[in-house]
């Protein structure tokens, strides 16, 4: 799998690509000043529902996020309920 950031301004695309076709997308906003992304939507193309491939996408922002001491707010109810679920996403949750 192949993960692309596209950031642009203060909001990016993180794109999950298998060899020939894109899997899935998250869209996030950040606010560097107050050390927060959010998570706004969380796409998976039908034909790859139900594999994971939602997580491995909030994986990568989680990844992201800590990599710039940035918290997380899940806007996306799916992020949200995800991340709940994860034991190593609590510290980066905000509700």
């Amino acid at each position: 799998m192949i993960y692309e950031n596209n950031k642009s301004g203060n909001g990016g695309v993180i794109t999950l690509r298998n060899e020939t076709e894109e899997i899935g997308r998250l869209t996030y906003t950040v606010f560097p000043e107050d050390k927060k992304l959010i998570i706004s939507y969380v796409l998976v193309h039908p034909e790859f529902e139900g594999r994971g491939m939602g997580k491995y996408l909030v994986e990568h922002a989680m990844e992201f996020s800590r990599q710039n001491n940035w918290k997380i707010y899940p806007h996306c109810s799916y992020a949200r309920s995800v991340m709940k679920r994860m034991p190593e996403a609590l510290d980066l949750l905000l509700d």
